[in-house]
C-alpha cells in the first residue's frame, strides 16, 4: 500500500511541516501511542501528521542516512499496531506503509486528523493504563493537554472542518480517477503506479478523499474539490473570477471565469494574469552598467496571495473568490475573513500574524504538495518579501470587524506605473504632451520646452509654475500671504495639514496623479482625487501643467508658489 505523497519531499520537510513530522530511531509502543493521539486531536486543525520509524532526529530533523530498520521487525511492528491503536478512546486506527529509502527499510504511519476527536490514551501501557490524558502537539513535541490547551480540544469535540467531512449529496463516482492520477504522477506519488490496478474505493481510502463503511462510502469536500470535474455543483460558485478594468471608472472591463477543480482553475488564472497582466520595464542608468528592472507587479506575490484566497476562503460559502485587475492594483477579495486571533486591528497595524487554527485543513495540503503555496503561516511574510524585492509599494490586508471577507491589495510599481502610462499617451496621439499642452494653452502662459509643460519664471530658482498662465486672478504680490488659506483648504475637504505640507513638497516637481496618491498609500480612486488632489487645485496651492486638457493621460500637477508660501505657513521651508 502506497502513499498519496512524494516520500522524499515528505521526509526532507518540503510539503509537510517538521512540526507534523515525528521520527523515531526504533520502535516505541508508548512514545507512538501519545503521538498518534496527539496527530489525531489535530489541535490546530492541521490535517494530522507523520509518523517515520527507522530515522533518527535531532531537534526534530532526520539524522540521514536512515539507520533503518530489518524487514522482519517492520512486520512485527505493523501487527502490534493495531493491537495498540485499541488503547486509543475513541477508536483510531492509522495507515502504515514500510518504504525503501536510500537503499534502508522504514514505516511510515499516516495519522490523519480524527473525526470523533478528543482522543485520549493511557499514560503508559502497565497498569492496564488507567492513567488517561489527551496528548497533542507542541511545535515538534508531543505534550498532555493541560489547562487552556484542554479548554480548547474539548471546544473542537465533533467539530470537523468543512474541507474534511463526509459529502452526503454526491456518490464515490463523482470523484474522476483521471483527475486522480494526475494529481499522483505530478506529485511523483508511489501511488501512481499502484492506481491502475488498486480498487478505486481502495484508492480513495488510502489518499483520505473518502469515508464510510464499504455500502455507504461517500467523498469528502476536498476529494470533490480537487478531483471532480465541476465543483461548484456541489459548492455553489466554487470558482475564480477574474475582471481587467481598463479605466478608473471600471465602465470599460472583461470578465474571465476560471472553473474546475481547484489546483487547475488557480494554474489557469495564474496563467491568465501573467500573461496578459504582468510586465516587465528595464530603464537603463546613465553611468550605470547595470539597468534597473521592475515588474509592474511580481508574480510570486501574486501567485501566493491568490494561492491564499483558495486557501483559506470557506467553501460553505456562495461566494467566488474575485480578483479585480485595476489600472493602478490588483484587488483579490475572499470570504469570509481571517480566524482568530487575526482581526481587522492587527492587519491594519501591519503587525506579525500568528495563526493558530486553519479553516481548511486538507486544501492547505494539496495545494502545498503541488507547490501552489508556501507552509502555513507564510502567505503575507511571502507577499511582503516579492513586493519589497520588486520596490513596489507595501501590499495591504484589510478585513472588517466582523472579519466577514479577506482583502489584499497589490500596488503597481510606480516607476512602471508611470512608463505605462506615458505609453498609453504615445498611443493617444499626444506625444508627450508636451507640444499639444503649450500650443493648446498658448493663451494661458504656459511656454514650450519645459518638460512639464511649464516654464520656470520664478526668481528665486524654485519650479513653483507660477508662470502657467492659470488665469484665476492669483498675483504674484499676494499681500495676505495666503495665511488664512489653511483652514480654507481644510474646509475644502483637505483634512490634514500635515498631508498638504506632504503633497505641496512633492510637487516641487511636477507628478502625475497616479503618483501623488500612491505616494500617500492611497488607490487611483477619482474619490481620492477629489478629496486629495483637487482642493489644493481650487486654492490654486497646485496647478495642471495642461490645463486646458484636464483628463489628459499625460495631465501631472505641480506646486504654485501660493502653494509654496502657504506650505511654509504650515511648516515646510523650502530652499
Amino acid at each position: 500500500m502506497a502513499l498519496a505523497i512524494n516520500i522524499d519531499e515528505l521526509i526532507h520537510g518540503k510539503v509537510i511541516e517538521w512540526e507534523r513530522l515525528e521520527f523515531k530511531k526504533g520502535w516505541n509502543p508508548e512514545d507512538v501511542l501519545h503521538t498518534i493521539c496527539a496527530f489525531a486531536n489535530d489541535m490546530n486543525n492541521w490535517g494530522g501528521g507523520y509518523i517515520i520509524i527507522g530515522i533518527a532526529e535531532n531537534n526534530g530533523r532526520p539524522i540521514l542516512p536512515p539507520s533503518g530498520l530489518n524487514p522482519n521487525q517492520i512486520d512485527r511492528i505493523q501487527g502490534e499496531l493495531t493491537g495498540l491503536c485499541h488503547f486509543l478512546e475513541p477508536n483510531y486506527l492509522p495507515i502504515s506503509q514500510p518504504i525503501l529509502f536510500m537503499d534502508k527499510h522504514i514505516l511510515v504511519i499516516y495519522v490523519p486528523a480524527g473525526d470523533m476527536r478528543p482522543y485520549s490514551a493511557p499514560e503508559s501501557l502497565g497498569g492496564k493504563g488507567k492513567n488517561r490524558f489527551y496528548f497533542i502537539r507542541s511545535g515538534s513535541r508531543t505534550i498532555r493537554a493541560s489547562g487552556d490547551n484542554l479548554r480548547r480540544l474539548q471546544e473542537l469535540s465533533a467539530r470537523i472542518p468543512y474541507d474534511d467531512r463526509k459529502n452526503w449529496q454526491a456518490e464515490l463516482n463523482d470523484l474522476n480517477l483521471g483527475l486522480i492520477r494526475d494529481f499522483l504522477q505530478e506529485v511523483k506519488s508511489g501511488l501512481f503506479e499502484e492506481s491502475t490496478t488498486t480498487p478505486f474505493a481502495d484508492l480513495c481510502r488510502q489518499m483520505a478523499i473518502a469515508k464510510g463503511p464499504d455500502e455507504n462510502l461517500l467523498p469528502i469536500n476536498v476529494g470533490l474539490l480537487f478531483f471532480s470535474l465541476q465543483p461548484h455543483n456541489f459548492f455553489q460558485r466554487a470558482w475564480i473570477e477574474v475582471v481587467l478594468r481598463k479605466d478608473e471608472a471600471g465602465k470599460d472591463f472583461e470578465e474571465k471565469y476560471f472553473k474546475g477543480p481547484l489546483h487547475i482553475q488557480l494554474k489557469e488564472a495564474l496563467r491568465f494574469i501573467k500573461t496578459n497582466v504582468i510586465t516587465e520595464k528595464t530603464i537603463k542608468v546613465p553611468g550605470q552598467a547595470k539597468a534597473n528592472r521592475w515588474f509592474n507587479y511580481p508574480f510570486e506575490a501574486v501567485e501566493e496571495a491568490l494561492a491564499n484566497a483558495v486557501y483559506h476562503k470557506s467553501y460553505e460559502l456562495g461566494n467566488p473568490i474575485e480578483v479585480q485587475i485595476w489600472p493602478d492594483k490588483i484587488e483579490i477579495l475572499s470570504f469570509p475573513g481571517p480566524i482568530p486571533p487575526v482581526s481587522a486591528k492587527i492587519l491594519s497595524e501591519n503587525r506579525r500574524v500568528v495563526v493558530r487554527e486553519y479553516r481548511n485543513r486538507r486544501v492547505g495540503d494539496f495545494l502545498k504538495e503541488l507547490h501552489l503555496t508556501e507552509g502555513r503561516g507564510t502567505g503575507i511574510p511571502t507577499i511582503k518579501k516579492f513586493m519589497k524585492e520588486n520596490e513596489s509599494p507595501e501590499a495591504i490586508f484589510e478585513t472588517d470587524e466582523q472579519c466577514r471577507y479577506f482583502l489584499t491589495v497589490l500596488p503597481i510599481n510606480i516607476e512602471v506605473g508611470k512608463l505605462q502610462s506615458d505609453q498609453d499617451n504615445d498611443q493617444d496621439g499626444d506625444q508627450d504632451g508636451d507640444q499639444d499642452g503649450a500650443q493648446d494653452g498658448a493663451q494661458d502662459g504656459i511656454q514650450d520646452g519645459d518638460p512639464d509643460g511649464v516654464q520656470d519664471n520664478d526668481q528665486d530658482g524654485d519650479q513653483d509654475g507660477d508662470q502657467d498662465g492659470v488665469q484665476d486672478g492669483v498675483q504674484d504680490g499676494d499681500q495676505d500671504g495666503d495665511q488664512d488659506g489653511d483652514q480654507d483648504g481644510v474646509q475644502d475637504g483637505v483634512q490634514d495639514i500635515a498631508q498638504i505640507d506632504a503633497i505641496l513638497k512633492y510637487c516641487l516637481k511636477s507628478k502625475s496623479r497616479v503618483e501623488i496618491l500612491l505616494k500617500f498609500g492611497l488607490s487611483n480612486h477619482t474619490k481620492n482625487y477629489k478629496k486629495h488632489i483637487e482642493p489644493l487645485i481650487v486654492k490654486d496651492y497646485i496647478t495642471m501643467t495642461i490645463p486646458n486638457k484636464p483628463t489628459s493621460k499625460n495631465q501631472k500637477y505641480i506646486t504654485t508658489r501660493k502653494g509654496k508660501r502657504a506650505s511654509r505657513t504650515y511648516g515646510i521651508k523650502h530652499k
